[in-house]
């Protein structure tokens, strides 16, 4: 039997990790430790986490051979506890310092402006209390988000200083957060000495043209594997996720060019062992493939997308690389899923409010009975959660729903039944 220490774990692991130890016969026994960073009492923790005095209890309390693999897939502090406990105890993982190549975002976008010239654009950064618009030294309008952040908080276009001035703006209590946020990342940044520049900064971006897709993968000494594309489908004249849809719609000689480039954009980084997901954004009228951003960890949202179409378990396959066993997705992809389409939908608000409907048993038990392979995961926001990711994202996701079927038609009739069923309203 073997030990897995799973870090942070979400609600889009937990299901995953169940289906796997009742698959595994007693293969594997899993271990949690970290903190839910959305929920009371266990974010309270935030308030006095230190990351390395995080490591080196866990050290004492899993060394000596305690455990046989260590996996995570939370962006916030997941992969980087993940390799700084890897390296104290010589089992796999993604370097501290290549997390740090793609969570510093200025850091990543020097290092690709240096080897992948053709994947990055022009981009600046300044600190978070810039005072004038001659500090930032790129034109508006931009796109601007953190140097260190997660799950899009505080990333939009700006067209203008005010708007800049606007969107940082914060309350003393948001500003509070924040500084908690990044403290283990600055910490990290620190004591490595890899930049003058931390997570109390922002960074300025041109604007890109085009398509977001999302790649995954992973890196297995020294080679890098391509798992897919998904397509990323936005609420119309916003930047806020409205599906994601596997396999990518788009031609197969754009899927050759965003293949390559993932590949020469994860090099770059040096990525060295795991799973990672890569953000691009590719203009169809130009072919011209530009990085968003690199996140050196599995896309747990994609998790079972992934197993319906290709027969492929991100969760399994990530405890595979921790074990250092052989990955065998070409077996996997040989045996296939049991579909040809799968699609993540994104419930989601723009008006501030609580979504005040969620799904009882009854109607969880209905979806159950409908369709037995859909993923529901809910995310239920009050008070100051709620204003505050009203604030920093424009709106907030109360629900996803991930479904998969054999065709086009088929998949929008399940979605249309499964929202009825749950109580939703179909989104656009």
């Amino acid at each position: 039997m073997k030990n897995i220490l799973v870090l942070f774990d979400q609600e889009w692991d937990i299901p995953q990790l169940r289906k796997l130890s009742a698959q595994a016969t007693n293969e594997y026994r899993f271990f949690y430790e970290g903190f839910d960073l959305f929920r009371f009492p266990s974010n309270a923790t935030l308030l006095w986490f230190d990351i390395y005095r995080f490591v080196d209890q866990l050290t004492k309390k899993y060394g000596s051979g305690r455990i046989d693999g260590i996996v995570s897939s939370q962006e916030q502090f997941g992969a980087l506890t993940a390799g700084l406990l890897g390296e104290r105890l010589g089992l796999p993982a993604m370097s501290t310092r290549s997390v740090l190549n793609a969570q510093h975002k200025s850091l990543a976008r020097e290092l690709l402006q240096r080897h992948v010239p053709d994947a990055t654009v022009a981009f600046t950064t300044f600190p978070y209390t810039v005072k004038s618009a001659d500090e930032v030294a790129l034109e508006f309008p931009f796109y601007a988000k953190p140097v260190k952040a997660a799950y899009s908080v505080l990333a939009r276009r700006v067209d203008s200083f005010a708007e800049l001035r606007r969107h940082l703006d914060f309350e003393s209590w948001e500003m509070f957060i924040i500084k908690r946020l990044v403290r283990p990342f600055n910490d990290v940044v620190e004591r490595l000495g890899v930049s003058e520049i931390n997570g109390h900064w922002m960074i300025a971006e041109q604007l890109i043209e085009g398509v977001q897709v999302n790649v995954d993968g992973f890196i297995e000494h020294g080679r890098v594997h391509i798992l897919g594309v998904i397509d990323a489908v936005m609420y119309p004249g916003t930047d806020a996720f409205l599906r994601w849809d596997y396999p990518s719609r788009l031609p197969a000689q754009f899927i050759d060019t965003i293949h390559q480039t993932t590949i020469d954009v994860v090099l770059a980084l040096g990525l060295d062992h795991g799973l990672f997901n890569v953000e691009l954004r590719l203009d169809p009228d130009t072919g011209a493939c530009k990085v968003i951003e690199v996140n050196p960890r599995m896309a747990m949202q994609f998790s079972d997308m992934y197993e319906a179409v290709d027969g492929v378990n991100l969760h399994a396959l990530a405890i595979r690389l921790a074990l250092s066993e052989p990955a065998a997705i070409d077996q996997c992809r040989a045996v296939g899923g049991r579909y040809k389409l799968a699609t993540s939908f994104v419930y989601r608000r723009f008006d501030g409010l609580p979504q005040q409907h969620f799904p009882a048993a009854a109607e969880l038990a209905a979806l159950g009975r409908f369709d037995p392979d859909a993923q529901l995961i809910t995310f239920k926001k009050r008070g100051g959660e709620l204003k505050r990711e009203s604030r920093w994202l424009q709106s907030h996701r109360y629900a996803c729903l991930n479904m998969a079927a054999n065709s086009e038609g088929e998949l929008e009739e399940k979605y249309q039944r499964a929202s009825a069923i749950l109580g939703f309203p179909p989104q656009p």
